[in-house]
């Protein structure tokens, strides 16, 4: 097969393939007569068929899914979500569902390529050799149970089908797929059972279903010119404890709460947090408790009675709760938001919490305000994928405070963010990587930084 021939390396066509090191964004790396493949739904060492999903003759790489296995894996298994299975999918004439990308590959293997991943992005962008072990984390306290890695989202997406069906997206494609049970969600979210509801005339819903077994939140957004009527049939479906609000196609609009509140009550070591429909919170059932210890042990020693502590992407303040406590009434803890919903949800949590000031914008604008040397002894760093960015770190360089406990979604972003932070003199003095998203390429880290030492 010629690389230059459009028709041959069209999309849909298959290519046989050695596949090797696992990528960032949970590919596997192969090579076609010298070009590189970026493969979903493989393993390392396997020989498989791959069908192909982009692949323009000028790209520098293709993207391809796997869709026969010819010499699999030792740790190869059957995939835990049919709808997921690109095998079984390309059988049905059909895409995979995204969000599951892992499924097909033992715990114990998914965890040693997250860390190999974590791991290439250190040595690649920030300079730095170090062995990464990925922590299970176990469904409920004190309990070393992880569920076989299903069973924890407690926030889900799905969109709706022309057909008025239930469904999500294939993976980089508008194409939407009926979805029924989804094993990665809570058993909260599944007894729901939306799948069954004639959802004509919404576009999609956000469901909330909050760890510490309060009632759940289902957010409809409405298509245009559909009243919040048209869910009467819709809610008499779900149980009367569910609480539902609509919005309407424009983003800008304020839900319409139409049984119930609007929001949910998420409790966290005994901390309380009001978190409405669109606002932000960490979908794992026991991510918020397992981060908010991993950043109180990344400030060891530098939070204090009368600190002064910087909460940046803070979100509804998961952060900001317990480093409010640790710096108590005569402290002050700087809680900074962009996204103005999750700002407002802070802001209903800490209204009577005078040491907490809540702020909505940008976070380097934001920081040219409120920064500067010793403005901080300690910062809680939890930026979104793209990272925290070269002018964030260059304010907290020169803010120096005593440490930071960067909460990273994305290990690119975060060996990128680490990269300026050392040629700034800055140590890595600690790292710790949790499965949080099970059955998926992503993971999550906390990292304890220091400033240069006098």
């Amino acid at each position: 097969m010629s690389p230059g021939t459009e028709q041959e390396n069209a999309p849909g066509r298959t290519l046989e393939l050695r596949l090797g090191p696992v990528a960032h964004g949970g590919h596997m790396v192969a090579r076609h007569e010298g070009r590189v493949v970026f493969v979903r739904h493989g393993l390392p060492g396997e020989l498989v068929r791959a069908e192909l999903t982009d692949a323009a003759p000028e790209a520098t790489f293709w993207r391809a899914d796997v869709v026969d296995v010819l010499e699999p894996s030792t740790h190869r298994r059957d995939h835990v979500w049919d709808l997921a299975d690109s095998l079984k999918a390309h059988r049905a004439g059909r895409p995979p569902v995204g969000g599951a990308e892992f499924g097909h590959i033992a715990l114990d293997e998914q965890r040693r390529l997250k860390a190999a991943v974590v791991s290439e992005q250190l040595e690649r962008l920030a300079g730095l050799e170090l062995d990464v072990e990925v922590e299970p984390v176990a469904l409920r306290e004190d309990s070393g149970d992880d569920a076989g890695g299903l069973a924890w989202r407690t926030r889900c997406s799905f969109s709706v089908t022309a057909e008025g069906r239930l469904a999500m997206h294939a993976h980089r494609s508008e194409t939407l797929i009926p979805v029924g049970p989804m094993p990665l969600a809570t058993e909260e979210i599944n007894r729901l059972r939306l799948w069954e509801l004639d959802l004509d005339g919404v576009e999609r819903l956000e469901v909330a279903a909050p760890a510490c077994g309060s009632a759940p939140l289902v957010v409809f957004t409405l298509a245009d010119g559909v009243a919040p009527s048209r869910l009467t049939d819709v809610l008499a479906r779900l149980s009367p404890e569910v609480s539902a609000s609509a919005v309407g196609p424009d983003a800008g609009r304020a839900p319409l709460t139409v049984r119930g509140r609007g929001s949910v009550s998420e409790r966290v070591l005994g901390r309380h947090y009001t978190v409405t429909g669109e606002g932000f919170w960490q979908i794992h059932r026991r991510a918020p408790e397992t981060l908010v210890a991993a950043a109180l042990e990344a400030l060891d020693g530098a939070l204090a009675p009368g600190g002064q502590v910087a909460d940046l992407y803070a979100g509804a303040g998961l952060f900001t709760a317990p480093h409010a406590d640790a710096v108590g009434p005569a402290g002050h803890v700087l809680s900074v938001e962009g996204a103005p919903g999750t700002s407002r949800d802070a802001r209903r949590t800490f209204k009577r919490r005078p040491e907490v000031a809540v702020v909505q914008g940008r976070v380097e604008r934001v920081l040219r305000r409120h920064g500067g040397a010793g403005a901080f002894d300690a910062v809680v760093l939890d930026p979104p994928r793209a990272g925290a960015g070269r002018e964030t770190v260059h304010q907290l360089v020169e803010a120096a405070p005593r440490a930071i406990a960067y909460v990273a979604c994305d290990p690119a972003s975060f060996a990128r963010d680490l990269g300026w932070f050392r040629k700034a003199g800055w140590q890595l003095e600690g790292l710790r990587a949790f499965d949080l998203y099970p059955m998926t390429h992503h993971v999550e880290t906390v990292a304890r930084l220091t400033p240069p030492r006098a």
